[in-house]
């Protein structure tokens, strides 16, 4: 049987910009009891894992503010804007961040990034048959682009020197969608 539902009592905006809010609840547990219950919310987003060709992936670095790290590589990732589907939303992130357009997009994942404070759903994909476009950065973006084997890319990810949760779950999405087809 499933966890009874929480009850919401009271919700209050703390914080606002154009990318997150902030809202503090008053819930009350099954209990009856009464608990307070920060969440964050983003907007959705998309992370694109692109191959140049069979064994080859584009992967970006750019400074991380929140952990202070420039040494990182990721995929190709972004916020959705509204209006937009999320195969609209990875193609302009895959533009923007890499210059390149995806032929193929193939979704493999639809998850929350964080299931307890943090309200986000990230839709992944891998993108095939790629040609080339201007990049586009927004004002805030400043990357290193390089292409790297796949084998390399998942090595990084055993390694934990790929650390953010959408990278690492498109790249072994990918390492496995790619033994089943071997």
């Amino acid at each position: 049987m499933p966890p009874k539902v929480w009850k919401t009592l009271s919700s209050r905006e703390v914080y606002r910009n154009p990318w997150t809010r902030v809202r503090e609840d008053i819930a009350e547990l099954p209990n009856g009891k009464q608990t307070i219950y920060g969440v964050i919310e983003c907007a959705e987003c998309v992370a694109v894992l692109p191959f140049v060709n069979l064994d080859e992936v584009v992967l970006v670095r750019q400074y991380r503010y929140v952990f202070g790290e420039n040494q990182r590589w990721e995929v190709p990732s972004g916020g959705i804007k509204p209006g937009e589907t999320i195969e609209t939303a990875a193609q302009r992130e895959l533009r923007e961040e890499v210059g390149y357009h995806a032929g193929r997009l193939t979704q493999v994942s639809t998850y929350y990034p964080s299931k307890s404070i943090v309200r986000e759903t990230g839709h992944l994909f891998l993108g095939h048959d790629l040609t080339r476009a201007v990049a586009t950065p927004d004002e805030t973006e400043f990357f290193e682009i390089s292409i790297f084997p796949f084998a390399q890319a998942l090595q990084m990810v055993v390694d934990s020197e790929i650390r953010d949760s959408m990278s690492v779950i498109l790249i072994l999405h990918a390492a496995r969608l790619r033994k089943n087809t071997t």
